[in-house]
């Protein structure tokens, strides 16, 4: 069966998985879901045996469906391979009564490493299946790690460009000479005056002017995006949470159907989200932990119900989590509400008008039956 994707905002026009992942953000602004989200095809027991890799193969073959075998295994071992300094990928580590996976193996040291390995690789074969003549530009707005990473990832790669652009004094001083030194013929890096939501709104801005994009058509250019709001960075993130569940079957640690507790550290709700679509694929997941520091929109979001972005932006010792417009919970709000694309326009509409938006007594309910919010100090 062939998944096809559409908008969060608007669920008439679908496009297959390469055309969701060369396009990055929908026309309407929205963020590209899949028609369904898919079960696994393999059993917990199949899976607890299985290479970081075949894991990979096992969950994205269920999302990326008009990439062939061949073509889908090419991206992962070209991806997970002797950039990673050990070979298993993904190590879990047990330190006292928990379980900690190592995503930190990669070339820049960086969890973004994970996704942002494979994603160049995914991009460049949807291109060539998609019949795209243009040079790529990657667009993407980073509070730290996905600058670095994605330099890495999309450096020299031909065919594409990328444009990083990051806060000014918003990002650590290691990662803004990691991004400024990093070397390619293709990279390039631009600070800007704000914080990373202004950096973000920006790009997004960027992708839904139509007139520029025309405009770079005819010059032999399109947009892409390297953050998680691309699809194709935010599956390869599900396969964590398989692969994590089957080590943990695998070591008996725990039985078959056990429920486990994932926690995250939150900023722009990607890596979280992808451990609710690994939930929603049959692995048992319990609940949901959501990690915030001191801009805490997340966490009051989870209280109250009501996400609130008129707040001070506080600089922290964690950038990559100071973030206050987080993207990927417009895909969380588009299944709470039975994926009825009317709702999410309405809030992301209120949301860039007023900076707030309200659910209403029923879906605070529902989120809370699978998400837990903390405060890290």
């Amino acid at each position: 069966m062939n998944l096809l994707y559409k908008s969060t905002r608007n669920s008439e026009k679908t496009v297959t998985a390469s055309e969701a992942i060369l396009k990055g953000l929908a026309d309407d602004g929205g963020l590209f879901v899949p028609e369904s989200i898919p079960k696994l095809d393999v059993t917990l027991d199949e899976l607890k045996g299985m290479s970081y890799q075949e894991t990979a193969y096992a969950v994205m073959k269920q999302f990326f469906t008009d990439f062939t075998e061949e073509e889908l295994k090419h991206c992962i071992n070209s991806a997970y391979d002797s950039k990673f300094d050990t070979e298993v990928i993904a190590p879990l580590v047990k330190v006292g009564d928990t379980y900690h996976l190592e995503l930190f193996h990669g070339a820049t040291i960086a969890f973004k490493d994970m996704a942002l390995s494979i994603l160049p690789h995914l991009l460049i074969t949807s291109a060539k299946k998609n019949n795209v003549k243009n040079e790529i530009v990657i667009l993407t707005a980073t509070s730290g790690d996905t600058g670095k990473a994605a330099l890495a990832g999309f450096a020299d790669v031909p065919g594409t460009r990328i444009i990083v652009f990051y806060p000014k004094g918003g990002v650590s001083r290691i990662q803004e000479l990691q991004m400024v030194t990093q070397k390619g013929e293709n990279t390039s890096v631009v600070a800007i005056h704000g914080n990373f939501d202004h950096a973000q709104s920006g790009v997004k801005a960027i992708f839904e002017d139509k007139k520029l994009a025309e405009e770079l058509a005819d010059a032999g250019y399109q947009f892409s995006s390297a953050n998680s709001i691309n699809i194709g960075r935010l599956v390869p993130q599900v396969v964590y949470y398989v692969y994590a569940y089957a080590k943990l079957l695998e070591n008996e640690e725990i039985k078959a159907g056990e429920k486990i507790n994932v926690t995250v550290p939150t900023g722009n709700f990607g890596n979280i989200l992808a451990a609710y679509y690994a939930k929603q694929m049959g692995v048992p997941i319990a609940k949901l932990i959501c990690a915030s520091n001191e801009n805490k929109v997340l966490f009051d979001f989870f209280k109250t119900g009501v996400y609130d972005k008129n707040r001070e932006f506080i600089l922290t010792s964690s950038p990559s989590m100071d973030i206050l417009i987080s993207s990927n919970l417009e895909r969380l709000l588009f299944e709470l509400y039975d994926r009825n694309p009317r709702y999410v326009q309405e809030m992301m509409q209120e949301l860039g008008e007023s900076g707030r938006f309200t659910v209403d007594s029923n879906i605070k309910i529902r989120m809370s039956r699978v998400f837990l919010c903390g405060i890290c100090r």
